[in-house]
């Protein structure tokens, strides 16, 4: 099985803009990640509100460390597949993490939150793409869309939400269906269950609009937000 995983993270990564993935964040998250050196779900952060819709960003404290957790988009019911619920749909985002598997796919979101909440101050991690999924390939899940993202016009959408649309890494290239990335360019988004471990072995970069919000054992990795995306 290893050796067939790694072959299926080798085709993954085999372009030269898939060899990292990315993820986003507030800039004022980034001393506690650095601290545990993790990544979690907002369901590790916030166990009691599990498929609730957050209106708004929610605190959390961990170990005397401050977490913001952002809110969640309105999902429309006639997005769902009718043997999924939004709050079924909700409940599995909850409990991933989430990394976007190109430049450009991390920034159509830094730019959507940056219009939304101007003052913020956001951030960026760079990982290599290839040990940290096979660091956590059971935990990880593949996504042919953006599924926490609304469509415009709902009823013009292709495609259902619900959970057939998050494909085990291990199936990749073994199941043919619509709803589901079957090519390399047709990953949106990587998830991984709960936690991503011991980040800082895969960290390539942080890149932040702030510098003075980077933990200093990460100062060496710092550059500035738009230099990720020139």
């Amino acid at each position: 099985m290893a050796t067939s995983i790694a072959t299926i993270i080798a085709r993954i990564t085999k372009s030269a803009g898939r060899k990292s993935v990315y993820h986003f964040t507030r800039a004022k998250n980034l001393t506690s990640i650095a601290h545990f050196d993790s990544l979690w779900s907002s369901y590790r952060i916030l166990p009691h509100s599990e498929g609730e819709r957050r209106l708004t960003t929610n605190e959390a404290y961990h170990g005397g460390f401050e977490i913001t957790v952002n809110p969640n988009l309105r999902i429309p019911a006639n997005l769902m597949k009718r043997d999924c619920t939004v709050e079924q749909f909700r409940s599995y985002l909850d409990r991933h993490v989430f990394f976007w598997p190109t430049r450009q796919d991390c920034f159509k979101m830094l730019t959507t939150y940056q219009r939304r909440e101007p003052s913020e101050h956001f951030a960026v991690l760079e990982l290599e793409a290839s040990p940290l999924l096979l660091a956590h390939w059971k935990s990880v899940r593949l996504s042919k869309y953006d599924s926490g993202s609304s469509p415009r016009f709902p009823k013009n959408c292709k495609y259902r939400k619900s959970l057939e649309m998050f494909l085990p890494l291990a199936d990749f290239g073994r199941k043919n269906d619509y709803s589901i990335p079957v090519m390399p360019s047709e990953i949106k988004e990587i998830l991984i269950e709960n936690q991503a471990c011991f980040i800082s072995r895969f960290l390539k970069g942080v890149y932040s609009d702030n510098p003075e919000e980077v933990p200093i054992n990460w100062l060496g990795l710092s550059k500035s937000l738009p230099v990720l995306f020139e």
